[in-house]
Parts: structure tokens; sequence; C-alpha cells
């Protein structure tokens, strides 16, 4: 019996491909772990980082404010592994989780002056969605669809009224929508990109 091949089962270099998505989650524990003077060193603050501290444009996204913070990015995270991970390959998620994270720290920069700091996966988890989304289009296209609109229902909504009742309160401090915005938007644009080359 023939079976249909498809772009998981044909390209084995996408197996580990999602192992790179648990990364950022295992980096996040240990900047917990390592307590509050390891994250200051490390959150996006924008007087820091226009001092020359520039790798707090990267480094931002991977502290956050408590253990609930941490634990809630995390177990997103693991969640948008299960959906995706295979999507694509270890190399493109690289640069994606780099790409997410530059584009969150560098729009804030530019576009947000008047956001002093920022912590947290969020941004960076908002790109795996739109990339993920992006690059099972053909496989899955009502899905990729669906997911997509869903995506962009929660952005205009963020945008109109702010954040996600409950959200704020879960998080332990205030949600910065703006950088779920510029993680979906450099998601999705690096998505593009690799679903075509890959």
């Amino acid at each position: 019996m023939h079976k249909h091949p498809d772009h998981r089962s044909t390209e084995n270099k996408h197996l580990p491909g999602g192992l790179v998505l648990l990364l950022p989650a295992v980096s996040a524990l240990l900047f917990a772990l390592c307590g509050p003077a390891c994250s200051e060193a490390l959150w996006y603050q924008r007087d820091a980082i226009l001092a020359g501290q520039v790798w707090r444009l990267l480094t931002g996204s991977l502290v956050h404010l408590n253990w609930s913070h941490t634990l809630m990015n995390i177990g997103a995270l693991v969640l948008i592994w299960g959906l995706f991970g295979q999507a694509l390959g270890n190399r493109a998620w690289v640069i994606i989780t780099l790409g997410c994270a530059l584009g969150v720290g560098a729009g804030l920069l530019l576009l947000n002056p008047e956001i002093t700091r920022y912590v947290g996966l969020s941004g960076i988890l908002h790109g795996y969605l739109t990339a993920g989304a992006v690059a099972e289009r053909r496989a899955h296209k009502r899905t990729t669809i669906v997911l997509l609109l869903l995506v962009c229902s929660k952005l205009l909504w963020e945008q109109v009224a702010g954040p996600l009742p409950g959200s704020a309160e879960t998080a332990g401090g205030n949600i910065i929508v703006d950088a779920h915005l510029y993680g979906a938007i450099s998601g999705l644009g690096l998505g593009w990109l690799f679903s075509r080359s890959e």
C-alpha cells in the first residue's frame, strides 16, 4: 500500500527542527533561576540600549516579570512547538527566533519611545504562530486561514481595546500589546520566506 508523501515525512531535516523552539524556554528558565540581578542585566531597557547595551534588544524577550509570567509563556511555547515544531528546519527556526526578538526590540525602540522597559516571550510567541501557520499553508490551508484570522483578530482587539481581559493579572504586570504586533509581523515575513525556500 502506497502512502502519499508530505513535507513532514519526506524531509527528515525537519524532524529535529522543533527542538530549537524549546531553547527560548530553557533560556527563560535559566534566567529566572539566576534571580532579579540577572534579569535586570538582560531586560529591554530603552536608556541602556541607547547607551550602547544593544544586546537588550534580543535578551529582553528571554526574561520575565515573575515565575507565573515565565511559566505562562513557556506553556504557550510548548503548545506552539506541538503545532508547528516540524513545519520548518533548525536553521529557519533559529533565524525566526532572532528575527522576531530583534523585530520586537527594534520596533519598541523606534516606534514606542514611551516604553522604557519590556520583558517576556510573548512577542516572539506571536511570531512563531504566524511563521508556523504560513509554513503549513499548503498542507493545512483551512487551518492556516482560521489561525491567522484568530491571530489578526486578537492583534486588532489589542490595538483598539487593549490587552485581553485578565492577561495583565495573569502576567503580573502591564501587557505591551505592540510587542505582540511587531513579533507577529516579523514572524509572518520570515515564515513566508523560509516556507518558499525549504
